[in-house]
């Protein structure tokens, strides 16, 4: 098969469909289809719609189950732990960061935690959900053991990411997405699909060694036979690989150690031959500047910063300064116009899921 283009319309709603189709229903079906869609529309093809075989897996599996709803265990007025039951990780990230927002509406501020869920999609979903608000998002998600620590032979934590947007008055919001390895294993999955050898530095072997072939790192990742991705910064200390190792604990601790979730390497759907719940963990937060500079300042303020990076002056043979979120906003509108472009390997895994389900996937070309 071929790459092809999507309107992104249908493939919501195709997502949808198929979500239905796992008796979930079609509020939470929504919520999976916006958030890989989204994801999609704005060039983070990682963690879009190749990942939907993902989730259809583990409803049929059995570790994610379809119609769990999110529950709060705990809260006061600017905190709250959620019991994600098990089920799709949009549908808990989607509630604890509603319930962060409305917090932060309140009383200026709201943190919440999520436990017992699963993978939540691409993380920048969350923070830009508090932008509808003109509040600051912050959003970090535990994951499987990909990365390995500093010096390690073996994958021990995910590669949980940190997501932070904040609101502008004039300039695109500022919105930072990044995995805390060098690349998420979504972008390992890509080169893979599209038969690309890895840059030098994203990954390790079953030795610990750097490797550039794709499929054997994620062969090793799903049979645990060693190796895996590097944290940010690479091997080593020299480029500072050692500060993307404390990055990634980090996630894990505000995610995980602290709701009361699985971290590290007890983060996995099998066990022992078994399938069992990772019980993935989230964290989200939400901060009113009006409590602090006041908004239409905060707006302001982020403005002027904005402008003075992107005005400042460039480097030889260099022509734009980008700031975090601008891309994605560019991209968001050249595929909304244009359609989604999907790789040959996506195709063929949503084609599948469109004869097995009997739902009709509507090409562009």
């Amino acid at each position: 098969m071929e790459e092809r283009r999507i309107n992104w319309k249908d493939l919501y709603d195709f997502v949808k469909r198929v979500m239905m189709r796992l008796n979930v229903s079609a509020e939470d079906a929504e919520k999976v289809a916006d958030n890989l869609v989204l994801s999609n529309l704005r060039g983070i093809d990682s963690h879009g719609v190749a990942r939907l075989q993902r989730y259809v897996n583990g409803i049929k599996t059995g570790y994610i189950i379809p119609d769990a709803q999110p529950e709060i265990v705990k809260e006061n007025a600017v905190l709250a732990n959620v019991d994600g039951h098990n089920g799709l990780g949009q549908v808990a990230a989607t509630f604890g960061m509603e319930l962060a927002i409305k917090k932060a509406k309140d009383s200026g501020i709201g943190m919440v935690t999520v436990f017992n869920s699963n993978h939540y999609g691409f993380a920048g979903y969350y923070p830009l959900m508090a932008l509808k608000h003109d509040l600051i998002g912050i959003s970090m998600t535990n994951a499987a053991p990909l990365v390995v620590p500093t010096f390690g032979k073996n994958a021990l934590f995910g590669t949980n990411p940190i997501a932070v947007s904040a609101p502008t008055k004039k300039n695109k919001p500022w919105v930072m997405d990044f995995a805390t390895s060098v690349v998420p294993r979504g972008k390992i999955e890509v080169y893979n699909r599209l038969g690309k050898e890895l840059p030098e530095g994203w990954a390790t072997d079953e030795t610990g060694h750097v490797t550039r072939d794709p499929a054997r790192v994620l062969r090793n990742l799903a049979e645990q036979l060693g190796g895996g991705i590097l944290p940010l910064g690479g091997a080593g200390e020299l480029y500072g690989g050692h500060k993307g190792y404390g990055l990634g604990v980090m996630v894990d601790l505000f995610s995980a150690v602290l709701p009361g979730s699985n971290f590290g390497p007890f983060v996995v759907t099998k066990k022992d031959g078994k399938t069992q719940f990772p019980r993935v963990g989230h964290f989200f937060m939400a901060i009113d500047p009006d409590y602090f500079v006041g908004k239409e300042e905060f707006k302001e303020r982020m403005d002027q910063y904005i402008d003075i990076l992107k005005n400042s002056e460039k480097a030889e043979g260099e022509n734009r300064i980008y700031v975090h979120g601008e891309k994605e906003f560019e991209e968001h509108e050249r595929r909304e116009k244009n359609g989604v472009p999907l790789d040959a390997k996506t195709v063929e895994s949503l084609t599948k899921i469109s004869q097995e389900y009997g739902e009709e996937i509507k090409f562009l070309d």
